[in-house]
């Protein structure tokens, strides 16, 4: 099956193998060389073809599958999954999505600071030991009224951030314009009511309702790019998600 979707590894490509695995396999799909509902080989053959190990294969497959391209059936295998309830790849912001439905947000800076990257933040963002991340703060708000408290870590060998940019552009849109292309996220949301601290910069009661979301984010050459804890208020804001029949 390697051979007949055109798969191959550059051994000397800086892209990391199981990416280039997930970016032959999408590239199928696009062209229809895989149609919906195609079923691929078992990742142990698949490997064996490619002479991957079988965690770097089992690590491309699980990619595709949390993208929606993929899906695992028990007693079938894996297949490639309509095109109609495919989830878009490209990631958006806040900032993307607010300025997209017309609305002007605005951002105050809270914190900005240019660090060594603490253990945890390494573990997340897979640096090594005394790399320095962008550490910041920001309240969103629209129509002057609070929305989100956005706390972000970004690994500081991509593009120079600084507080006026983080004032007047969202994020992904500075991390697009220094070449990245976002590829997937891990994402968690969660609730959590409003502390001391979280209350008064939202312009809420502490104790009252807030959305949670952390997500971790990843380009297209398998870096992660950034991490962080967003709270919104909860009623303000709601996330809309597609939900995919595995």
């Amino acid at each position: 099956m390697a051979n007949q979707l055109h798969l191959s590894i550059d051994r000397s490509s800086p892209v990391p193998l199981y990416h280039q695995v997930v970016q032959g396999i999408e590239a199928a799909i696009h062209t229809g060389l895989l149609e919906p509902g195609s079923r691929l080989e078992n990742e142990i053959d698949l490997a064996a073809q490619l002479n991957l190990s079988r965690p770097t294969m089992r690590k491309a497959m699980d990619e595709l599958v949390r993208s929606g391209l993929l899906v695992r059936k028990r007693g079938v295998g894996t297949q490639v999954v309509s095109s109609q309830v495919r989830r878009p790849l490209e990631l958006s912001s806040l900032y993307d999505d607010l300025t997209n439905n017309g609305s002007k947000p605005t951002t105050e800076v809270l914190t900005f600071a240019h660090i060594e990257a603490d253990a945890a933040t390494r573990e997340a963002l897979h640096l090594a030991a005394g790399a320095k991340v962008y550490h910041f703060t920001r309240l969103r708000k629209v129509g002057g009224k609070p929305l989100a408290l956005m706390e972000n870590w970004v690994r500081d060998d991509i593009t120079h951030i600084d507080e006026d940019l983080l004032k007047t552009q969202g994020l992904y849109s500075i991390l697009r314009a220094g070449g990245v292309n976002f590829r997937l996220a891990t994402q968690r949301i969660g609730a959590m009511v409003a502390n001391d601290y979280q209350a008064p910069l939202l312009e809420t009661e502490a104790g009252s309702a807030l959305v949670t979301m952390e997500r971790t984010a990843v380009d297209d050459t398998g870096r992660n790019v950034e991490t962080g804890h967003h709270v919104y208020r909860g009623d303000s804001y709601s996330f809309e998600m597609t939900l995919v029949q595995r």
